[in-house]
């Protein structure tokens, strides 16, 4: 497998020649060695320090900069520079050179460093007569904790192996400045806040629900006692036999999950079992321990050096693999101490609230999940790969920027994963209110579960078909949980988007049988392909796209890329095997779209014909009604389509120009609006009228107030999420849908901005459960 981070950085030379790749390197550790575990305070082991590199590496001036309260870089060390300097001397980070070293979190080596526009003289430190400069970062725990520069009088060029030798060595100058003797850790880690007040933090929803529990704090990074090595072959041969056990307890975690039946967590994992063999990766581990670490620092320092460069990046596949990184560093260093995982379940309270920075899927799984209520990450995204795994085991999870520095562990917690609000240390009668809450919900569950069985007809006997939309193997057992008559939306895509490469027409056709077999005999709908916009692929290179909800994507993508179009269909086609096919195609803004997109398909039926294999035993075609100008070509549109499904997110987006992913008009327009329903009641005429099935699988569907709304204009097929199908079916089974026809007839010609209000009175008063 190639480096993702080796293509993002290019990769250091391992057979290096210069000062960091030969004894000489080593010989400076092991003097490093001597001198930490030597007598004296913290400054003056720092002050041996700097004078010890400075004469090792041939340097006129070693200093060290160590971070302070609000970010200001404080002079704590040199040799060369004037000692009246030494905590005299300050920079901001991104002031001068040292403080953008500090601000990128990258190495600057320069040969005139007067000449650059970064340069911040400081007279009092007597710096005048030096040219060169190389500084890097002093990296602990993915953040900076100060800088480490080398100056010369003359103007020389700095080698890569001098570079790598002073992040070597700053390394080990990280677990001085980590120890608290220089400054205390609380002066540049404290928010300000009363230790022990109750907080609430707002974040982001990642996974709804609600958990109560004490919080425990998963910090798997294991206190590294030695830096430096004393048998470098021997420190190879540990991290050899580590990794070996690494790869073997990953195997079980996939044994484990193929036996549960998580089905696309399993996937998740077989992708993280990969990562856990990127060769880049592997490569600089085994190259810092030749520069002489043990092999603990050494993945360490590659795991620091690692984050501080990605941080920078904003593509979330790869801001998101950087957290499948993390997650193999950490479980490394446990193997490389004798310990299996970061989990220690003998300690642990019976609820859990789980508090992380970032964590991998693997990490999730080795928690009890009997135990296991809820977590909190400082990092992440509802794609992310922990996320998926927490969904699928029904943990709520919230986003949370400043969680571990406001959480303690066993701290009271309450997460609401429905808001994206944690409550920290909650009075008691918070605790009790949401104790209610949850006992609230958990009748409300017990009733939907009492009503899964029965059918779902209004009050007035009118039939409304329930579905679910769905996007993994592991959404398919809520299909009989939840009583859904079939799954109305199947999104193709979420297999491709965890994947670092594009499967091919095998792999695709194995999971499209294994949903159909999952479905039994009730119908799925496939939607073809549809990504771009907020859903990228790893490996198909999008663009920069001023607008990428009105770009590239969906069927625009498999138009331009048919070979991959067709992939996709030949695989359903060939899943399908004699049973009953619907495939829906995405994004469709105008009638030939439509054709084009066919008439693929029409390719792909004659391809299963000449090679004499099972066709379906019925091929239903549809469109997705999402592009407002497919409403003036439904009279072209409807007889040559079998069925039509609203993505109402997308049609709201596009109906009022507004962007759903923009916190500003993501809510300034309501579905619920004059306008939104003249075009849905329109389209129900149409469709009844050409006897065209109709449904819709946007959010509308799944809330109870729009989805009676959506009854009244006229649908009877909605497909939701599975947590939907209780709250929506108990509405329409209260549901007098005559009643509701005949008071919204005076609903759509109002000038209002909304009629959500008056549905809401509506439904208090005919006693309507909403």
């Amino acid at each position: 497998m190639s480096s993702t981070l080796d293509t993002a950085y290019g990769s250091s030379d391992p057979n290096g020649t210069g000062y960091g790749g030969g004894a000489s390197s080593r010989r400076l550790l092991a003097r490093l060695r001597d001198v930490m575990a030597g007598s004296g305070s913290g400054q003056e082991r720092l002050d041996k320090i700097v004078t010890l590199i400075a004469a090792e590496m041939g340097a006129d001036v070693c200093s060290c900069y160590v971070m302070r309260a609000g970010e200001v870089l404080e002079l704590f060390a040199t040799e060369g520079l004037n000692k009246s300097a030494v905590h005299n001397t300050r920079l901001r980070v991104g002031e001068g050179i040292v403080g953008d070293i500090a601000g990128q979190a990258r190495p600057i080596a320069l040969d005139n460093a007067p000449s650059h526009p970064s340069f911040a003289y400081r007279p009092e430190t007597g710096e005048d007569p030096f040219f060169s400069l190389a500084g890097v970062p002093i990296l602990r725990g993915g953040k900076v904790r100060g800088v480490l520069v080398i100056q010369h009088k003359d103007r020389r060029r700095f080698s890569e192996e001098e570079v790598e030798t002073l992040q070597t060595v700053a390394m080990v100058v990280a677990e001085l400045v980590a120890q608290g003797e220089l400054v205390n850790p609380q002066e540049v880690s404290s928010t300000g806040d009363p230790a022990l007040l109750p907080a609430r933090l707002s974040g982001t929803a990642m996974s709804g629900g609600l958990a109560m529990g004490l919080a425990v704090v998963h910090r798997p990074q294991l206190t590294i006692r030695q830096m430096v090595a004393e048998d470098t072959e021997a420190e190879l041969e540990r991290f050899g036999t580590a990794l070996t056990s690494m790869h073997s307890a990953i195997d079980d975690l996939l044994a484990a999950a193929a036996l549960a039946g998580l089905g696309e967590p399993k996937d998740i994992l077989e992708t993280y079992r990969m990562f856990a063999e990127d060769r880049g990766w592997l490569s600089r581990i085994r190259e810092a321990i030749r520069m002489g670490l043990t092999a603990e620092a050494a993945v360490q320092q590659v795991q620091n050096d690692t984050r501080a460069r990605m941080s920078h990046l904003t593509d979330p596949y790869i801001r998101e693999r950087l957290l499948d990184f993390e997650d193999l560093t950490n479980r490394l260093l446990m193997h490389l101490s004798g310990k299996g995982s970061g989990a220690d379940l003998g300690t642990l309270p019976d609820d859990i609230i789980l508090v992380a920075r970032s964590m991998g899927p693997a990490e999730l799984l080795d928690y009890d999940q009997r135990r296991l209520r809820g977590l909190i990450l400082e990092e992440g995204s509802p794609a992310s790969h922990v996320c998926i795994v927490a969904r699928a085991l029904n943990i709520p999870v919230v986003q949370a920027s400043e969680a571990l520095s406001r959480i303690e562990p066993l701290d009271q917690l309450i997460v609401d994963g429905d808001h994206g609000q944690v409550y920290v240390r909650p009075a008691e009668d918070i605790q009790m209110a949401f104790a209610d809450a949850m006992a609230l919900r958990s009748r409300k569950e017990q009733m939907y579960a009492e009503i899964r069985g029965q059918p779902s007809l209004t009050r007035d006997g009118a039939p409304i078909s329930i579905q679910l939309n769905c996007g993994m193997i592991l959404d398919l057992p809520h299909l009989k949980a939840s009583g859904a008559e079939g799954i109305g939306l199947y999104r193709t895509e979420i297999p491709f988007m965890v994947r670092s490469s594009y499967p091919d027409v095998h792999t695709q056709t194995d999971l499209y049988a294994r949903i159909m077999d999952e479905a039994g005999d009730k119908p799925v709908v496939f939607r073809t392909l549809d990504v771009g916009g907020d859903k990228v692929l790893p490996y198909m290179a999008a663009g920069n796209e001023e607008n990428p909800a009105l770009g590239w994507r969906a069927v625009r993508i498999g138009l331009d890329h048919p070979s991959l179009l067709r992939q996709q269909l030949r695989s359903l086609l060939r899943a399908a095997a004699g049973r009953p096919l619907s495939v829906m195609f995405p994004m469709i803004a105008e009638v030939a779209e439509f054709d084009a997109a066919r008439r693929l398909l029409e390719l792909e039926l004659k391809r299963l014909e000449t090679q004499e294999l099972e066709p379906p035993s019925r091929l239903r075609v549809g469109a997705m009604l999402e592009v407002p100008s497919l409403l003036w070509q439904l009279p072209s549109l409807l007889p040559r389509i079998d069925f039509l499904s609203v993505g109402s997110n997308d049609l709201t987006q596009y109906l009022f120009a507004a962007d759903r992913g923009n916190p500003r008009t993501a809510t300034r327009y309501d579905p619920l609006s004059p306008a939104m329903l003249c075009v849905l009641r329109r389209l129900v005429d149409a469709c009844a009228h050409a006897k065209v099935p109709l449904s819709i699988c946007g959010e509308m569907a799944g809330r109870p107030l729009d989805a009676m709304a959506l009854i009244g204009v006229g649908f009877r097929t909605l497909s939701m999420s599975p947590p939907s199908v209780g709250p929506v079916k108990t509405m329409l089974r209260s549901l007098d849908v005559a009643a509701l026809r005949e008071y919204m007839a005076g609903l759509f010609n109002v000038g209002d901005h909304s009629v959500r209000d008056k549905l809401r009175s509506f439904a208090k008063d005919h006693g309507v459960q909403i």
